[in-house]
C-alpha cells in the first residue's frame, strides 16, 4: 500500500478557531486520514501551531504573559478542543520547536549558499521609546481612507485596504503608545523570488491536470502577477532567529525569520519532532527527503493560503537544491460563511469550535460541516440548514433506523441476533445495491470530493430504512416470525457495515454502533463489494445491546436559542 503524508493549514496561536477555518483544512484533512487507513494504506497526519509573528506578541502582550508561556498556554487550548473534534493526528506540533528552528536555519543558509538570499536596506518606521524598529502591526493609527482610528499598519480591519505604516493618521507605536515615530533605514533578507519564477511556474504546470481548479487558478493567477523579492526577516523579540553564523549583524540586532518563511517548514519541523519522541522506530526524512516515489504527500487548506503552499513555499523548496518533498495534491477550499457573512475570530462572529463543542457532541458537527464542506463555491452555514442537517440525515435516517431495528428485535426476540430464514430476492437486490453505492462512497473519497462522500454515505443509510419499509417486520411478525427474524438479522448486518465505513465522519457514533454487537473477533477495518452484498458479518446468535439515542432531533426551541446567543441574521 501507498505511504500517505498529510498536512492541514497550520492553525494561527491567537485564539480559538472557527468553524470556518475546522472545515477549511483540519477535519477534511482527518476524514481522508482516518479512510485511507482503514483501506490499509500507511498515513502520517502532521499538523501544528503557527506561534509566530506580531500577533502572537500583541496578543501575549495584551494578557500581561511572556509570548513563549502565552504561545504554550494557547496550544494546549487549541489541542483540546481538536481533540474533542476526534482529529485524529499522528502529531500535532508546534513551530517554536528546537526541530523546527533547526530546519528553518538550515533552509536558509543553503538558500544563501545558492545566491537565492541578499540582505537589502529597507527604510522602515522606529520608536526611540520602545529603542526598536516597528513591524507594520506594530503601529497603529487613523486609516487615511474610511477613518477608523485603531488601523493597523498592514491594513485597516474596517474597510480592509491594505497599508503601509506610513500612510497611517498620526501613527503611535502599539506597545507603548508613543507617537515619536522616525522613519530610519535597517538590513533585512529578502527571498528572490523573482530569480526562481521559471522552476515554479514548470512545477506548478506539471500539476495543472491534477489539482482542483481552485488551487490551480490562485497558483497561476500569482505567477501571472509576476513573483517578487520577498523581505523574510522581522523586527520581533519572538521567532526563528536568523543564525549568526551566516548574518552576524542581523543576528545582533535580534532580527527573526517572517512566520511565512518559516510556517510551511514547520510541517517537516513538526514531523521531525514525531520522529524525535521515537527515533528507534521513526525516521522523519523516509517522509520528506528524496520521497518522491515512496510518498504521496496531499496538503488541505482553505484558498487565502493556497499562494504560500503553491508557489511560496514551492519556491523556497525548489531553491535548496535538495530532494525534499514537495506536495503532490492541493486541496483547496472556499469558504464557509455564517449567514452570508465572514466568519471573524477578531470580531467574534460565528460560532466557533470549542462553542460548537458545548452545544453538541463532535459528530453533529463533524457530518454537517464535511456535507456542506465550501468545495466548489463557498457555503453558509445557517442554524435552520444545520438543525435540518441534523434531524433529516443523523437523527431520522441513521440514529432512528438503528434504534428502532435493535429495539424492535429485543422485544421480539431477545438479545441476541435472530436467525430466521434464508435471504431471498429482497436480501439479493439490497446487497447488491448496498455495494454500488459503496463504491460511489469509495470513488468520492479517493478523489477528495467530501460533499458527494457524505451524500454517498447518506444514501447507503437511506437504503436500510428503504429495506426496512418494504419488509415491514412489525408486520411480519404477525404471520411469519422468520421473515421478521430474517429483516432484522440483515438491518442489522446493515448497521456493522455503517459502523465500519461511517467512521471517517462521524467516529464516535461508528464506535457506538460497533459496540452494540458483541462480536468475539470484530477487526474489520473496511467493507468489500462482496461482504456488502452478502451481509452477513453479524451471524445469528450474536448478542446485541441497544445504545443510548445516537443523535437528539433538535426542536424548534433549541434552534431560537442557538439564534438568541449567535445571531442568526444575513450578513
Amino acid at each position: 500500500m501507498a505511504r500517505h503524508l498529510i498536512t492541514s493549514a497550520l492553525p494561527y496561536i491567537n485564539g480559538i478557531k472557527h468553524l470556518g477555518n475546522m472545515v477549511g483544512s483540519m477535519l477534511p484533512a482527518d476524514v481522508y486520514s482516518r479512510y485511507l487507513r482503514q483501506r490499509g494504506h500507511d498515513v502520517l497526519y502532521i499538523c501544528a501551531t503557527d506561534e509566530h509573528g506580531t500577533p502572537a506578541e500583541l496578543a501575549a502582550k495584551e494578557q500581561g504573559l511572556p509570548v513563549a508561556e502565552f504561545c504554550a498556554q494557547a496550544h494546549d487550548a487549541q489541542k483540546a478542543v481538536y481533540d474533542g473534534f476526534q482529529l485524529a493526528f499522528d502529531y500535532f506540533g508546534r513551530s517554536s520547536s528546537p526541530e523546527n528552528r533547526e530546519i528553518t536555519q538550515h533552509f536558509a543558509r543553503k538558500l544563501h549558499e545558492n545566491g537565492f538570499i541578499e540582505e537589502r536596506a529597507i527604510r522602515q518606521v522606529y520608536s526611540p521609546a520602545d529603542g526598536r524598529f516597528l513591524p507594520d502591526r506594530y503601529v497603529e493609527g487613523t486609516c487615511p481612507h474610511c477613518g477608523y482610528d485603531k488601523a493597523r499598519g498592514d491594513q485597516c480591519e474596517n474597510c480592509t485596504r491594505v497599508l503601509d505604516p506610513t500612510d497611517l493618521i498620526n501613527p503611535r507605536s502599539a506597545i507603548s503608545g508613543s507617537t515619536d515615530l522616525e522613519v530610519r533605514e535597517t538590513k533585512h533578507l529578502f527571498l528572490l523570488q523573482s530569480k526562481l519564477e521559471n522552476e515554479v511556474r514548470e512545477w506548478v504546470a506539471r500539476h495543472d491536470r491534477d489539482w482542483p481548479q481552485l488551487a490551480s487558478s490562485i497558483a497561476h493567477k500569482w505567477l501571472t502577477e509576476g513573483l517578487h523579492d520577498r523581505a523574510i526577516t522581522r523586527d520581533l523579540d519572538w521567532g526563528v532567529p536568523v543564525p549568526a553564523d551566516t548574518w552576524p549583524e542581523l543576528a545582533a540586532e535580534g532580527k527573526v525569520f517572517y512566520v511565512w518563511f518559516d510556517a510551511p517548514i514547520e510541517y517537516i519541523g513538526a514531523t521531525k519532532e514525531w520522529a524525535d519522541q521515537d527515533p528507534d522506530n521513526r525516521d522523519w526524512q523516509s517522509w520528506w527527503y528524496d520521497a518522491d516515489e515512496t510518498v504521496r504527500y496531499t496538503e488541505f487548506m482553505a484558498k487565502d493560503n493556497v499562494p504560500f503552499h503553491t508557489v511560496m513555499f514551492p519556491a523556497t523548496e525548489l531553491g535548496v537544491r535538495e530532494p525534499w518533498k514537495k506536495v503532490d495534491y492541493v486541496k483547496a477550499f472556499n469558504w464557509l460563511t455564517y449567514y452570508g457573512g465572514k466568519f471573524s475570530t477578531s470580531q467574534k462572529r460565528g460560532v466557533f469550535t470549542d462553542q460548537a463543542l458545548d452545544i453538541l457532541p463532535a459528530d453533529y458537527w463533524r457530518y454537517f460541516l464535511i456535507a456542506n464542506a465550501p468545495e466548489s463555491d463557498d457555503s453558509s452555514f445557517t442554524w435552520e440548514h444545520f438543525t435540518a442537517t441534523v434531524n433529516k440525515d443523523l437523527a431520522d435516517t441513521l440514529g432512528n433506523f438503528v434504534n428502532r431495528v435493535l429495539s424492535f428485535s429485543k422485544k421480539r426476540f431477545g438479545e441476541e441476533v435472530p436467525a430466521g430464514g434464508e435471504p431471498g430476492e429482497a436480501e439479493a437486490r439490497l446487497g447488491t445495491e448496498i455495494a454500488r453505492l459503496l463504491g460511489e462512497y469509495e470513488e468520492h473519497m479517493e478523489a477528495l470530493q467530501f460533499r458527494k462522500a457524505a451524500a454517498a454515505l447518506r444514501a447507503l443509510w437511506s437504503a436500510g430504512n428503504s429495506y426496512l419499509e418494504e419488509k415491514a417486520p412489525w408486520l411480519q411478525i404477525k404471520t411469519d416470525k422468520d421473515a421478521a427474524a430474517l429483516t432484522l438479522r440483515t438491518a442489522m448486518n446493515l448497521i456493522h457495515l455503517y459502523a465500519v465505513v461511517s467512521e471517517p465522519l462521524i467516529p464516535s457514533t461508528a464506535k457506538a454502533m460497533r459496540e452494540a454487537f458483541s462480536l468475539a473477533d470484530d477487526t474489520a477495518t473496511w467493507v468489500t463489494a462482496d461482504e456488502a452484498k452478502a451481509l452477513a458479518s453479524v451471524p445469528a446468535g450474536t448478542p446485541f445491546t441497544v445504545p443510548p439515542v445516537l443523535f437528539a432531533k433538535l426542536t424548534d426551541e433549541d434552534l431560537a436559542a442557538y439564534k438568541e446567543r449567535f445571531g442568526g441574521e444575513e450578513g
